[in-house]
């Protein structure tokens, strides 16, 4: 039986969940339908939200409770654990900081956003430094004699460390950047898609991609953004997608990611709802849930020849002469410079150059004003192609508008993740690739629904992994994957 204590702070604790959602929902509209000029006064009312969230999370009450909190089982354990946590680590920012975070961030959105369109960086960078300074202001005051990165990096993917990433990305560089130059050496070049493909008819294809891949309508809904992102759990999980004429993948693919990480929301059991564990316990671990979807299952060689035969019906002939063919365009390697349109190989090259200049950049290292500079600079070594203007470079992400410092590498972690939970569906779903040939995901959504999904924040980040695949992850099963399915579609 729950004790008294116990009781009292689930009850508190379920209001604070509900009106953290109800800032989420905020957040969504800011992105989707809110006017242009409500923005001012948006930032007032997510600053006046931010700081009745942070006196709740800091209520003296909830120490009270906590010291005689005695749980009765291991999932109220767990929240507890949880509820403690973020007392803790609440308590140590002040609310005036969190309010003028969230104020600041929610003006440095509009900026970017503006910024963008005008390719203008240096119009931006004042208000970036502005978040700049605020995060590192409370990555002091979170960190103690810690590193502030991992201070950071702890809102997004608990209990792991800038040391630990460095070592496992380290690991991942020579084995990506070997088998890049070797694709992109190859004598077999397949082309890429050509041809204008309408707005109406790319929003109802994805939709029916998202309903294909689990997700509930009933209790989501799909809008149009200038960056894909997904919001909400429960009830309430909502996505988005955008739209380019003649890149119709862009369009599909943002929004079977977004599906991935609906999903989950969607599949936690619904005894934890508005409680701390009602939830994705982890960034890394909802994008091993949106890459996988993507990726392993969206773009493998069973599922494109069912979205080919959709897009013949949809668009009709589009200039491919077959279902391989299509699989080898969905999955060509190209030195793009847009993160979320970049194919496999290059993909966490993208991840690892941003999270290397964001700790650069909280430690002090490099200053907003060289940024745009450092970008282009690396992103030439890397990709070997020079950038053309600040959206394509500096200005293509969201988040460091949005002070999300030390979210990008859980990116990369999520990729990791999912080449070991691919490994032992294949291990457990033996027949897999006949469903997805036929347009069906539920073998593979049922089986990440069981062993991922259902829990929630229940277990820790790696825990949850562990469980699933049955042993500790980490990045081999990734590249061995990457390697055997460009090999073969490139004639290494």
């Amino acid at each position: 039986m729950t004790d008294t204590a116990c009781a009292e702070l689930f009850a508190f604790q379920r209001e604070t969940e509900a009106l953290g959602q109800v800032m989420g929902r905020l957040g969504w509209d800011q992105e989707t339908v809110m006017p242009e000029g409500a923005g001012e006064q948006r930032a007032e009312e997510m600053a006046a939200l931010a700081g009745v969230l942070h006196r709740r999370k800091t209520d003296p009450r909830i120490g009270e409770w906590l010291a005689a909190a005695s749980p009765s089982d291991m999932v109220e354990a767990r929240q507890v654990e949880l509820i403690r946590h973020g007392f803790e680590k609440t308590s140590r920012v002040p609310e005036a900081l969190t309010a003028a975070l969230a104020g600041t961030t929610s003006r440095a959105h509009r900026a970017w956003a503006k910024a963008r369109a005008a390719d203008d960086f240096a119009g931006f960078a004042p208000m970036l430094d502005e978040v700049l300074r605020l995060t590192r202001e409370r990555a002091e005051a979170l960190a103690g004699n810690g590193p502030l990165y991992d201070a950071l990096l702890d809102d997004y993917e608990p209990g792991a460390t800038s040391v630990e990433l460095e070592s496992m990305f380290g690991a991942l560089r020579p084995r990506l950047v070997a088998l890049r130059e070797r694709v992109l050496g190859a004598e077999r070049q397949p082309p890429a898609l050509s041809g204008d493909f309408s707005e109406a008819g790319q929003l109802a294809l994805s939709a029916e991609l998202a309903r294909a891949f689990g997700y509930d309508t009933h209790h989501g809904r799909i809008d149009k953004a200038v960056h894909p992102f997904s919001s909400g759990s429960g009830l309430d999980v909502r996505i988005t997608t955008r739209t380019v004429p003649h890149e119709p993948f862009n369009c599909f693919y943002s929004t079977v990611h977004e599906t991935g990480h609906a999903c989950y929301e969607q599949g936690i059991d619904r005894a934890y709802l508005l409680t701390p564990i009602g939830q994705g316990v982890s960034m890394g671990v909802h994008e091993s849930q949106s890459r996988i979807y993507e990726n392993q299952l969206g773009r493998g060689r069973p599922f494109t020849g069912w979205l080919y035969g959709r897009m013949r019906e949809v668009f009709g002939d589009f200039g491919v002469t077959d279902a391989d063919a299509f699989y080898a365009a969905v999955n060509r390697v190209s030195s793009g410079y847009i993160r979320t349109e970049a194919d496999e190989v290059h993909y966490n090259l993208h991840v690892l150059l941003r999270f290397d200049l964001e700790r650069d950049l909280i430690d002090g290292r490099l200053a907003v004003a060289d940024l745009q500079e450092a970008w282009n600079a690396r992103f030439k070594k890397d990709f070997g192609v020079a950038v053309d203007r600040p959206s394509n470079g500096v200005l293509q992400d969201v988040h460091w508008s949005a002070g999300l410092f030390g979210y990008f590498p859980t990116y990369t972690l999520g990729n990791v993740y999912a080449g070991c939970l691919n490994a032992a569906l294949r291990r457990d779903v033996p027949d897999l690739d006949a469903a997805l040939a036929e347009g069906d995901t539920s073998p593979a959504t049922d089986w990440l629904r069981e062993r991922i999904h259902r829990h929630g924040g229940l277990y820790r980040p790696r825990e949850v992994i562990a469980r699933a695949v049955g042993g500790e992850p980490d990045e081999g099963p990734l590249l061995d994957y990457l390697e055997a399915k460009f090999s073969g579609l490139y004639g290494l």
